[in-house]
């Protein structure tokens, strides 16, 4: 599969897109728990968040992963129906006969990277403001499922609903409590999944990131 210049040329461009949109995402998810979360985040955890939330579920990674073959082969279909009227209304397509085949070409590469920029922009906004209120909401309700246990270089433990994890930190509530906790991972001695939905249930689908 050849890589046209045109998308070849905006590559490092998207990347940093996906990490800022990355950011926005954990933004606004971590916002709606009072959490800032930049103050407890490396730059590594910065430049993973896009991987981290395509990966956090295989319905997502499927869902990124046929959404970047899409427009990847966008240009061509919309050259092949471009006399259509629903793909001229649907693309706001101009008159492309005057334009040589590489201006048509980059007019075409433009049009479905503008798409899928809007598309993920849609969705990485959509998944932190409904991620985050999800979660608080089920803080609120004490709707939780204590599916961890953490276990203290103290030598206490406790059942808790793990919110999110970073290379520095772990943010959950502890069994009882609305108090979200920011603990180091070295005041930790190990964490457990006492309910593994994968391996006690079978569940493919089930989110489990740790």
């Amino acid at each position: 599969m050849k890589i046209s210049d045109d998308i070849q040329k905006l590559l490092p461009f998207g990347y940093l897109f996906l990490v800022i949109m990355g950011i926005v995402k954990e933004c606004f998810f971590h916002y709606q728990l009072g959490i800032n979360i930049l103050k407890y985040s490396t730059i590594m955890d910065i430049l993973i968040s896009p991987i981290a939330t395509f990966t956090s579920n295989p319905i997502v990674l499927i869902f990124i992963l046929s959404l970047f073959i899409f427009h990847y082969n966008l240009p061509s279909l919309i050259a092949k129906y471009r006399d259509r009227k629903f793909i001229i209304r649907t693309f706001e397509l101009k008159n492309i006969k005057g334009l040589s085949p590489a201006e048509t070409k980059s007019y075409l590469n433009s049009i479905s990277v503008k798409m899928l920029a809007v598309i993920l922009c849609s969705f990485f906004f959509g998944y932190g403001l409904a991620g985050g209120y999800g979660t608080s909401k089920k803080i609120r309700d004490h709707k939780e499922k204590y599916n961890y246990k953490i276990n203290y270089s103290s030598g206490e433990s406790e059942e808790i609903f793990l919110i999110n994890t970073n290379s520095l930190y772990y943010f959950y509530t502890a069994k009882g409590s609305k108090t979200i906790k920011i603990t180091p991972l070295g005041a930790v001695k190990s964490i457990e999944l006492i309910d593994n939905k994968m391996v006690n249930k079978g569940l493919f689908l089930y989110n489990t990131s740790l």
